[in-house]
C-alpha cells in the first residue's frame, strides 16, 4: 500500500536526523526508534484523512438537527438531506476496530476543527455533484464511494484552509501527499484489504529498517566508493542528502538483490530532483552510474529475479 519511494524518503529523513543529532545523545535503538516514527505519521496522516471525509459526510445529521431546531424553521430547514450520512463505506471505516484502535491512539478526534468541517460541508452542499447524489432514490455501491471520492479529491484536497490545517498537524505531510491521494482511492476500491494496525506490510517495514541499518553499518565502506568519484567536486559544496542519498543507492546496489539496480538510480535520481538542489539530479546519477560500473567489473554485483526468489 506504502510505496517503496515513501519509505526511502522515511529512511533519508532518518539518515538526516541522525546525522545533525550530538554524537553522545545517540543511543542503541535511536535510528530505528526515529524511522518507526516517521513511518507511524505516514500511516497516521492516512487515517486522519479518511477520518476527515467522515466528518464532512456525517456534518449532514449535525446540520439537519440544528436547522430542524430553529425557533421557526423553514421546510427547508426541516427537509435537509441526510442520505450521505449513511453511506454503507462511512459505516464501514467508524466501524473497523483497528480504525477505532487509530483515532485513540493517535488522538485523532481532538485534531479536527469543527468550524471547518461545517465549512467543507457546505462546500459539498453547494456541489452539482452532491445534489445528483442526494437526488438518487436508491443506493449503489459505486455511487457511495464516488461521493466518498469527490469529497476528498475535489473538498478536502483542494481547500487551501484543510491542507494548511493538516500541515500543521502533520509535520511530514509534503513528502507524503501525493502517495495519499493514491492511497485513499485504493481504499474506496477495494476497502478489505487493508488493515488499519498494519498500514505497512511486513514486507516493506523490514526493507525500511534492513536499508536504514545497513547504511549505517556500510558508511565507511560506501564512502570509499564515493569519495573518489568525486575528484572535480567540492566536497564542501556537496549538499549532506546528496551524500546520503548515494550511499542509500550504493547499498541498495550491494546489499539487496531484489532490487534492479536501473530501479535504484532511477528511485535516487527522482529523490534528489524532489529534496536536493536543482543540479542534484544529474549529480547522483553520474556518480552513482560510475560506481555501477566498477562494481559489475569486479562481479559485486549480484541481483536475483525477485518473482523467482
Amino acid at each position: 500500500m506504502i510505496s517503496r519511494r515513501n519509505i526511502r524518503v522515511k529512511v533519508m529523513q532518518t539518515l538526516y536526523a541522525l546525522e545533525t543529532m550530538e554524537v553522545g545523545t545517540i543511543k542503541p535503538g535511536t535510528a530505528t526508534r526515529l524511522l518507526n516514527e516517521k513511518l507511524d505519521q505516514t500511516c497516521q496522516i492516512f487515517t486522519y484523512l479518511l477520518y476527515s471525509v467522515v466528518q464532512v459526510a456525517q456534518y449532514a445529521e449535525k446540520d439537519a438537527h440544528t436547522r430542524a431546531s430553529k425557533h421557526l424553521p423553514s421546510a427547508e430547514d426541516l427537509q435537509v438531506n441526510t442520505k450521505i450520512a449513511g453511506n454503507e463505506f462511512i459505516f464501514q471505516i467508524t466501524n473497523d476496530p483497528g480504525f477505532q484502535v487509530n483515532l485513540e491512539q493517535w488522538k485523532m478526534k481532538y485534531l479536527t476543527d469543527p468550524e471547518l468541517i461545517r465549512k467543507l460541508y457546505n462546500l459539498l452542499v453547494a456541489t452539482d455533484t452532491y445534489k445528483t447524489y442526494t437526488q438518487e432514490p436508491s443506493r449503489s455501491k459505486n455511487a457511495e464511494k464516488e461521493i466518498l471520492e469527490f469529497i476528498f479529491k475535489e473538498i478536502l484536497h483542494k481547500n487551501e484552509e484543510f491542507l494548511q490545517h493538516v500541515e500543521d498537524n502533520f509535520l511530514h505531510w509534503g513528502d507524503d501527499e501525493d502517495m495519499m491521494g493514491i492511497l485513499i482511492s485504493n481504499f474506496f476500491n477495494k476497502p478489505h484489504l487493508f488493515n488499519f494496525l498494519q498500514l505497512i506490510s511486513k514486507e516493506k517495514l523490514d526493507y525500511a529498517r534492513e536499508l536504514l541499518l545497513t547504511v549505517i553499518d556500510k558508511k565507511t565502506y560506501c564512502l570509499e566508493l564515493i569519495t573518489p568519484k568525486l575528484q572535480n567536486w567540492d566536497p564542501e559544496r556537496i549538499a549532506s542528502v546528496d551524500m546520503l542519498l548515494m550511499e542509500m543507492g550504493v547499498c541498495e546496489f550491494l546489499y539487496f538483490p531484489t532490487i534492479p539496480t536501473k530501479v535504484t538510480i532511477n528511485e535516487y535520481i527522482d529523490l534528489a530532483k524532489a529534496y536536493s538542489t536543482p543540479q542534484s539530479g544529474q549529480f547522483v546519477n553520474g556518480i552513482l552510474d560510475n560506481i555501477l560500473k566498477d562494481l559489475e567489473k569486479e562481479q559485486l554485483i549480484q541481483k536475483v529475479d525477485r518473482n523467482k526468489n
